[in-house]
């Protein structure tokens, strides 16, 4: 399994980007798989505590049951639009997919199930300093921190 703990050692530059994108706004998005296959969308509230990337899901929630029956996720944070004219200060957005591993109840506050990221790849799509090159970064636990520009 690999934790947030995990990611973070291996690239801590890297990981403190991503954890601003998602730290920047409360809401994200989550995709799930359905059980006849088909992907699912959902509003969802992360946090990173003690290592950990978590998420919860409220009682009855098809997410949570998407979840128990299939743990594969990706998770987007919020999205802003580049200002124009000044699309070089755009902090570009972030994505983390992997498995959902169940750790029992949400202890506080809302009733609910929490869960746990393994993650398999975490991803930050920017730009350039100058805002001509998109940059889409990538780190797996098998191949580390690879990067792509796209002119």
């Amino acid at each position: 399994m690999t934790a947030w703990r995990d990611f973070e050692q291996a690239e801590p530059d890297f990981a403190r980007r991503v954890r601003a994108l998602f730290d920047a706004h409360r809401h994200k998005t989550i995709a799930t798989v359905r059980a006849d296959g088909s992907p699912r969308i959902s509003g969802i509230e992360t946090a990173f505590e003690d290592g950990e990337l978590a998420f919860g899901s409220m009682p009855d929630a098809r997410k949570g049951a998407d979840l128990r029956r299939d743990p594969r996720f990706a998770l987007h944070s919020a999205t802003i639009d580049p200002v124009e004219g000044d699309e070089a200060k755009w902090p570009g957005e972030a994505k983390i997919s992997g498995r959902a591993i169940a750790a029992g109840l949400i202890a506080e506050g809302p009733d609910g199930e929490l869960f746990h990221a393994d993650i398999a790849e975490v991803v930050h799509t920017h730009l350039d300093d100058k805002a001509t090159v998109l940059i889409v970064e990538w780190w797996t636990p098998a191949h580390g921190l690879r990067r792509v520009d796209r002119a």
